[in-house]
């Protein structure tokens, strides 16, 4: 299978590298990545010979959030429109979180809105000490609705409120701090870092492995079809603010939006 907007291969140990391939867009995503993900997440959790699925990305960001053009897009759709792609999202973020196969990202550069949701569906994160991470959907008068319930379900309700409201950029020992990151390295350990979190999973019988994902997860903060309809809700109502027609307005038009001080 070839895709436009990312790249996986499996090698002879099983471990599989699904890349993130839009380095000239700071791997936003688009339509396009949403439906590409959606897909190799069947895929790899499908395929026996995938043992372990490392995420990562070209080029200087891990994740910059949602594409401008998906953005624009939403700007102008009616109701329905939102609701429908805010769906195709959510139900990519529940393909990766629910995957069989540990997944570990390698977080470089930056990682913002829907970056830290990726994030989020991981088991593992690997960050490099330079990283920065933002929920910064506020600023734009809108809410991190989508990745919502994995976000809180990883770093908890009172870490989340103030990087929900504020958001605010924040480095990786604070990533690491809230629970957001595991593991946060110099940038020249990246790589060994990853090899070695990689290895500890191809130790463990892998149907062992994904039955204990599943385990974890039902012991978790559910995240059930009810409460991705109800953030989608939520979401489709924020794009109809008065704030969210300023502060998308003002980023298109880059102006500060009516607010900023």
């Amino acid at each position: 299978m070839t895709y436009e907007t990312i790249r996986c291969a499996t090698d002879a140990r099983g471990i599989a590298r699904l890349t993130l391939a839009r380095p000239e867009k700071h791997n936003a995503l688009s339509a396009m990545m949403i439906s590409e993900l959606s897909d190799i997440a069947g895929r790899l959790a499908a395929d026996a010979t995938a043992r372990v699925v490392i995420l990562d990305a070209q080029g200087k960001s891990f994740c910059a959030g949602g594409d401008l053009e998906w953005m624009r897009q939403q700007f102008t759709a009616d109701r329905q429109t939102r609701i429908a792609e805010a769906t195709r999202l959510a139900m990519m973020f529940k393909l990766l979180n629910e995957m069989p196969k540990p997944l570990i990202a390698r977080v470089h550069g930056n990682a913002f809105g829907g970056g830290v949701g990726l994030i989020s569906v991981c088991d593992a994160v690997v960050a490099a000490r330079s990283a920065k991470f933002g929920l910064t959907e506020t600023r734009l008068g809108l809410i991190p609705a989508t990745i919502s319930p994995y976000v809180v379900a990883r770093i908890g309700e009172a870490r989340a409120r103030p990087l929900f409201m504020s958001a605010r950029i924040f480095g990786a020992d604070e990533a690491h701090a809230a629970g957001l990151v595991t593991t946060v390295v110099d940038a020249e350990g990246l790589e060994a870092a990853i090899d070695n979190e990689a290895a500890s999973y191809l130790a463990a019988a892998p149907g062992a492995t994904g039955r204990a994902k599943r385990l974890a997860r039902s012991l978790g903060l559910p995240i059930t079809d009810a409460i991705i309809a109800t953030t989608i809700e939520r979401l489709a109502d924020s794009w109809e603010t008065e704030e969210a027609r300023e502060g998308v307005s003002a980023f298109f038009e880059r102006r500060d939006p009516s607010w900023r001080t």
